[in-house]
């Protein structure tokens, strides 16, 4: 099983970024699918999640900002992020699950001036 999250990277306030977590070894359309981050020196928190039959959730701290979607065909999640604001800095992470929960590497996203 592999989930490789990218599209992080150094963006300024209100800018944008779109992580993608491509998946393999793993019946996606049957997983529900989620983001993740982790701050410095704060736990992991969920950020946005999607089911396998497409229902989205997401933090109140993100809500009317990002936006997770899915491609079955790519096996591949997403999220977009707008108006990012320097609180949104962390690693991201994505997970899978169905019977288990297989996690990503994660990518960095900074947002700073």
């Amino acid at each position: 099983v592999q989930l490789q999250a990218s599209g992080g990277g150094l963006v300024q306030p209100g800018g944008t970024l779109r992580l993608s977590c491509a998946t393999s070894g793993i019946i996606f359309n049957r997983n529900d699918m989620g983001w993740y981050r982790q701050a410095p020196g704060k736990q992991r928190e969920s950020v946005a999640s999607i089911s396998s039959g497409g229902s989205t959730n997401y933090a109140d701290s993100v809500k009317g900002r990002f936006s997770i979607s899915r491609d079955n065909a790519k096996n591949t999640v997403y999220l977009q992020m707008n108006s990012l604001k320097p609180e949104d800095t962390a690693v991201y992470y994505c997970a899978a699950t169905w019977s288990s929960t297989f996690w990503g590497q994660g990518t960095l996203v900074t947002v700073s001036s």
